[in-house]
């Protein structure tokens, strides 16, 4: 389908597979090829299910490449979260990770079977042990840094498109947060 979008008379752009570039300052009126109103909850809809395709591809490939580094989504996240250069508790990691301290075990179990992280005790706290993320935790978290911002999806976008893409994403994804976004 070829979209057309419009400010009263005026043709702004004309969309298509991979074509063009509108104004999101201006409200267009979105058209059909047939200069007939496309239906709003329609094309909302076909948003929301072409993001959710492209979730699924992104989760795919960085599946894929997780499972040649030896990991999980889940713990390649988990490692990702951990800073190098300060030892974390695991119940912060639990907290940044957004669930249960069991789950957490079961990854830092993972991450420590693989040599990427050691379970230290807190030489400010000796009850607590902190998580450290090990020499080749480093090299690997540094590889799994690279994956989870690999944009060859996006390689097609010009850079004013890539740059309204972030735009919107970012407009409509901070709704969505618990709290404000940074956008670093």
């Amino acid at each position: 389908m070829v979209c057309r979008f419009r400010v009263g008379a005026d043709l702004v752009a004309e969309l298509g597979p991979r074509r063009g570039a509108y104004d999101v300052a201006v409200a267009p009126e979105v058209v059909s090829a047939a200069g007939r109103p496309v239906d709003r909850a329609g094309l909302a809809a076909d948003v929301v299910r072409r993001m959710a395709h492209l979730t699924a591809s992104l989760r795919h490939r960085q599946g894929t490449e997780f499972a040649e580094l030896g990991l999980t989504p889940a713990t390649a996240r988990a490692l990702h979260e951990l800073d190098p250069d300060r030892p974390l508790p695991a119940r912060d990691l639990a907290d940044r990770l957004g669930c249960d301290r069991s789950n957490v075990t079961a990854l830092v179990d993972r991450l420590e079977q693989a040599g990427l992280v050691e379970r230290r005790t807190d030489p400010t706290d000796r009850r607590q042990k902190t998580l450290v993320v090990t020499d080749h935790g480093r090299g690997v978290r540094g590889r799994v840094a690279e994956v989870m911002s690999d944009s060859r999806l996006l390689a097609g976008l010009s850079d004013q498109e890539l740059s309204t893409l972030r735009d919107l994403v970012w407009k409509v994804s901070d709704g969505g947060c618990p709290e404000p976004c940074d956008p670093a």
